[in-house]
């Protein structure tokens, strides 16, 4: 995956890399900092794209973020896209949580679920909400999952 900054700059070094480094940064300027993963897509003349977010918060300070897209012509159901989703910012979670762990910053991965059973998106609520909790990780969903329903969602539009 090719990850890059808000600005479109890419990242000089792997994500794991840039991530500690940015962790050891913000601690040493004195931020409390939590981090926040969650991917959207958008289906666009049969071609899917997906952007994954690691958002940055400092506690009071605002936040930042590293982005990373990927395009398919894979058709997908609308659940079937909602669990690729949550797939995607599960993988970027499980590779970065040991620093999360190591350098003691509370992480959330976010899902674009509406937790309301009107929505299309609901029908994968259940097996999302599971996929994270099982997994160990805090579990946001609509209308408190920003990371994914903000911040990637403006990725990808």
């Amino acid at each position: 995956m090719v990850w890059r900054k808000f600005s479109g700059e890419l990242l000089k070094k792997s994500v794991i890399k840039e991530v500690e480094e940015t962790i050891i940064r913000e601690k040493e300027a004195g931020h409390k900092l939590k981090v926040c993963i969650g991917t959207d897509s958008q289906v666009k003349h049969g071609d899917t794209e997906f952007a994954t977010v690691i958002v940055f918060l400092r506690e009071k300070r605002g936040g930042f973020m590293f982005i990373s897209s990927e395009k398919t012509s894979h058709p997908y159901s609308i659940k079937e896209r909602m669990l690729v989703e949550v797939a995607h910012s599960i993988e970027i979670a499980y590779e970065l949580c040991e620093l999360f762990n190591r350098y003691n910053v509370d992480m959330e991965v976010h899902a674009d679920i509406n937790t309301n059973p009107q929505f299309k998106s609901n029908e994968a609520l259940r097996e999302a909400m599971g996929y994270i909790l099982g997994m160990g990780y805090a579990f946001k969903a609509k209308p408190d999952a920003f990371a994914s329903s903000c911040c990637a969602d403006k990725m990808v539009n």
